[in-house]
């Protein structure tokens, strides 16, 4: 019986270490990870009764909303830290079950798939000759999962009562806004462990018809790209797509998708180009340039009264993280003038941090600086952005930020 396996002592433990590394919010009860633990210290006992009879109720999601990256808002569903530990018990034990089951084209929130290798696999499309996208973008999908339809297709994959009526009760669990609880009679919120898995089952019906009619595509979560060689054909596919989404009782969202040139799209925040030859290479899309551009200034403003260690600090952390996800962009020349434009910032801040003509001079003949250059910066102390210019450059240099810890993006 798979609820007994997923109810077992060393599968609630491991669960239990998933759920602390992903650390997150509190749910409706208002408790914690550490008071969820010593809670269950002796309510468990009962509560796996509840479980395994089919009786245990989950508790209301708590709703948030996050911004997103490229604008805009993502609406999360939290779930009490004891139901993220029951649904983290459960997903340990179907994953194994129902991975093998989905389509080599689909990649979000699976084991050993990353959005990277999405991107390369579309890229691998469009360098043999498929350069129109049909792009698809479904409307609300998190909100919009018909519970009928899912658990219907849950149940060709599982056969286990148990599971299936908790994973119904899962659905059905309300919506705590502002004090009150709304009954849910469609969706699967975003913020339960269970609910990428969920979206897998449901969106792998329209990945095996596509892949029935032999057409290259990928999808990650809701979000899914097929290659074709022709705007014809293009449009042929979303009208297929149209059908397919339409019987899951999804709704595409006409303004976001679009039958169009693959290079003027882009997916999972990369865009694709042309180089000489002939070969399609890779590249940060416009908006996420523009929204790092946009935080970087955050959090380099010379009016946020914080010392030079704080603003590294927060600095270094976002351009890690987003050097990570982005390093497979093959675009040496934009990683140079973002380390530039970067570096130009924080020699503005760091004059300003200066502040005093006395004290620029003083430091920057410190750190090497010839007494002319050094008096030329200090008699314009106040110019903060025009006087880290070419001189500054030749003393805070790139090895200095180097050694405060400032990543390089080239």
């Amino acid at each position: 019986m798979l609820l007994e396996a997923a109810l077992t002592r060393e599968n609630l433990k491991q669960a239990l270490k998933r759920v602390r590394s992903n650390k997150g919010a509190a749910g409706v009860d208002g408790l914690d990870i550490d008071q969820t633990a010593r809670h269950l210290v002796t309510a468990w006992p009962a509560t796996r009764e509840q479980l395994l009879k089919g009786t245990y109720r989950p508790g209301p999601v708590r709703r948030v909303t996050i911004p997103k990256p490229d604008g805009g808002e993502r609406e999360l569903g939290i779930p009490t830290v004891t139901d993220r530990l029951i649904q983290q018990a459960l997903l340990q034990v179907l994953q194994p079950i129902l991975e093998p089951t989905f389509s080599e084209h689909s990649y979000g929130f699976r084991p050993g798939r990353r959005a990277h290798d999405a991107v390369l696999a579309a890229q691998s499309y469009v360098q043999s000759g498929r350069r129109v996208v049909v792009d698809v973008d479904l409307e609300k999908f998190f909100d919009r999962v018909n519970h009928d339809i899912l658990i219907d297709r849950l149940q060709k994959r599982l056969d286990d009562v148990g599971v299936i009526r908790l994973i119904r009760a899962y659905l059905n669990s309300g919506i705590m806004d502002c004090g009150m609880v709304q009954q849910r009679h469609q969706g699967t919120p975003q913020g339960g462990p269970l609910s990428p898995l969920l979206a897998n089952v449901l969106l792998d019906e329209v990945d095996r018809e596509l892949e029935r009619r032999g057409h290259c595509f990928v999808r990650y979560a809701d979000d899914a790209n097929v290659y074709v060689r022709s705007r014809r054909a293009g449009e042929r596919v979303m009208a297929l797509l149209r059908r397919l989404y339409g019987r899951l009782r999804l709704k595409v969202n006409e303004t976001k998708s679009a039958v169009a040139s693959v290079f003027g799209r882009k997916f999972l925040g990369y865009s694709l180009w042309v180089a000489s030859g002939g070969v399609v290479k890779r590249r940060v899309a416009a908006k996420p340039l523009l929204a790092f551009k946009h935080r970087i200034r955050e959090l380099t403003r010379r009016s946020g009264g914080r010392s030079m260690k704080e603003v590294m600090e927060g600095l270094r952390r976002y351009v890690l993280g987003w050097k990570a996800y982005f390093r497979m962009a093959q675009t040496p020349r934009i990683w140079r003038e973002l380390d530039e434009w970067l570096r130009h910032r924080l020699r503005a801040i760091q004059l300003k941090h200066w502040r005093r003509g006395t004290t620029i001079y003083r430091e920057l003949r410190a750190l090497g600086a010839n007494p002319a250059v050094a008096q030329q910066i200090a008699a314009n102390s106040r110019r903060w952005w025009c006087n880290s210019g070419q001189s500054l450059n030749r003393v805070l240099t790139i090895e200095y930020f180097d050694r405060l810890g400032v990543p390089r993006l080239s």
